[in-house]
């Protein structure tokens, strides 16, 4: 009899390997928690013993790493100076304005969003492109971007390009807005200019052929949720002048990064 009762004891034993449930007879996983209000405590993980929690009042992200573990470190934290420095990219790509929206054939494919000022204007501002991102916990946004201008005194619109030989200056201006929540911009939101960037450009003798870059950097605090950047060019030239730029139709690229 006691023979007996030892089998079923360790046969026993080995099916509670196979599931545990707390707070259920019926595991359905390997660990399975049941109740509505159930939560799990992870002292390792709580603000007393582990520095990257963000403290009272603050909810804090969990990760799971290649091997299954939990953790609070973030991908690409970057650490020095006695300190780790939260890191996480959320756009990183090489392209982020359409290379040809106009439909042009090749060879003339490659001019970008296009802004004109014609001979009646002296500035024009328009829109170069949109982005929309999410954003998960309230962090410092850096945005940094970067794009090739074609410049011509004819309307890209209508190419071949006309590379101006008028001896006039022209000055090139880049920015940024910020819908937060993605529910139109409005207020101050149509009036705060993120990486303002401007540079000129005047034709004249020597010098190379190529594309200018223009390229600058925005910081902002943002809260979680849903949120869209705005780019915009702005050709500024002389009365009675003609200026059509082509803004990223070369190359370009976009970084956008939370610190928190």
């Amino acid at each position: 009899m006691k023979k007996i009762l030892l089998t079923a004891f360790i046969f026993m034993g080995f099916e509670s390997y196979a599931q545990i449930g707390i707070g259920t007879t019926d595991p359905q996983e390997t660990l399975h928690v049941a109740g509505t209000t159930a939560t799990i405590r992870i002292e390792g993980l709580d603000m007393v013993n582990n520095p990257q929690n963000n403290g009272t009042g603050k909810l804090t992200p969990v990760y799971v790493d290649k091997k299954g573990n939990f953790t609070l470190t973030k991908p690409g934290y970057t650490a020095g100076n006695g300190y780790v420095l939260p890191l996480n990219f959320l756009v990183f790509t090489p392209n982020f304005i359409p290379n040809n929206p106009a439909g042009h054939p090749a060879p003339y494919d490659d001019y970008g969003t296009i802004i004109n000022s014609d001979a009646s204007t002296t500035t024009v501002t328009d829109l170069i492109h949109s982005v929309e991102i999410d954003v998960p916990t309230s962090s410092m946004v850096e945005v940094k971007y970067a794009m090739s201008l074609y410049f011509s005194e004819t309307d890209l619109f209508n190419p071949p390009a006309t590379e101006p030989s008028d001896g006039k200056t022209r000055v090139i201006q880049s920015y940024f807005l910020i819908d937060f929540n993605s529910d139109g911009l409005s207020g101050t939101e149509l009036t705060t200019q993120y990486g303002f960037k401007g540079q000129y450009y005047a034709s004249g003798p020597g010098g190379t052929k190529g594309y200018p870059y223009m390229n600058s950097q925005g910081y902002v605090n943002m809260t979680p949720g849903h949120h869209t950047l705005y780019f915009y060019g702005v050709v500024n030239d002389p009365p009675g002048t003609f200026t059509s730029i082509g803004f990223g139709g070369a190359n370009e690229y976009l970084k956008i990064r939370l610190f928190n």
